[in-house]
């Protein structure tokens, strides 16, 4: 083996993962942890309908030389689910709390990992700090209007009109055959694709009131739309070395979401992948190096 291949592999003893909680204005924020507190620090936020499980695999992967938090958001995962008469589930007051997490941690400067929900969480904190991001990994998540097709055409109806018939007619997107269809459509080997996946995220969404919580938060994606042209102006400005790996045939957020990032990012490194929704299910054996790989040479790293 060269020495280059030797050291990208991660450490054969694999760094273990620490999951925590802080109270933070209230409410709990549950997160997972790993790698030196020292290292350059990267921030993993997950995608709907899921929490900070699907990074499992990736967390181990990078802890070995990065300071990885995965946090999850209110109503999601670990993390406390305060009433929606005293918390409003928004991407803003999601933003915030993570803010203030990465304060109490210390972390003055990250690399973002970010996923459908993930891109509008990290937004927030990219238009409230935009020095403190030292590298993007784009995993189908919007910062274009290009990416919102047909899906997305009912929820649409709904941030137009507000309407009960609207809000219920979108009930289906928490029932159990659309978390399935999310870990599988598009996928080409779904035995490679655990049913624990769906067994955790529906136990998650079958809570009681959770399904409220949902449709508020799908409800508030539509004030991140307007924040896409003050995104785009700071990527043009800051120019974060950014890696895009992009399930191609994801129905929810398709690859006409991933190519205008080439309008605004010069220092872009651009992959579709052969898959669907969650990437790093069925092609983590290929995206998880490549993650590693940008990572190493973008960011540095501490010495294993």
């Amino acid at each position: 083996m060269s020495s280059n291949a030797a050291a990208n592999r991660p450490s054969a003893r694999l760094p273990v993962v620490y999951h925590r909680s802080m109270e933070i204005d209230g409410v709990k924020l549950a997160y997972r942890e790993s790698g030196p507190a020292g290292a350059p620090a990267v921030l993993l936020l997950h995608g709907f309908p899921t929490s900070s499980h699907m990074f499992r695999h990736l967390i181990p992967a990078l802890a070995d030389r990065y300071h990885v938090i995965a946090p999850d958001y209110p109503g999601y995962g670990e993390s406390g689910s305060p009433d929606r008469s005293t918390f409003d589930y928004t991407f803003a007051n999601f933003g915030n709390l993570i803010r203030q997490l990465l304060e109490r941690l210390r972390v003055d400067s990250y690399a973002m990992y970010v996923m459908d929900y993930g891109a509008p969480v990290g937004w927030q904190l990219f238009v409230k700090d935009p020095g403190k991001l030292t590298a993007l990994v784009v995993q189908n998540g919007n910062a274009y209007e290009e990416g919102l097709k047909a899906f997305w055409d009912p929820i649409k109806t709904y941030w137009a009109d507000g309407a009960a018939a609207s809000r219920d007619a979108l009930r289906w997107l928490v029932k159990l055959d659309t978390t399935i269809f999310q870990y599988t459509d598009g996928v080409d080997d779904k035995e490679r694709i655990s049913p624990d996946n769906w067994i955790h995220d529906q136990a998650l969404l079958d809570r009681p009131g959770n399904e409220d919580i949902q449709m508020d938060v799908m409800y508030d994606y539509r004030n991140n739309v307007p924040l896409y042209p003050e995104v785009q102006r700071l990527f043009r400005k800051h120019q974060p070395p950014t890696l895009i790996v992009w399930g191609e045939r994801d129905t929810i957020f398709p690859a006409d979401g991933a190519h205008p990032y080439k309008r605004d990012l010069d220092d872009l490194e651009f992959h579709l992948i052969p898959t669907g929704h969650f990437v790093l299910e069925d092609r983590g054996d290929e995206v998880i190096p490549m993650v590693r790989d940008f990572l190493d040479r973008r960011i540095g790293h501490a010495k294993a």
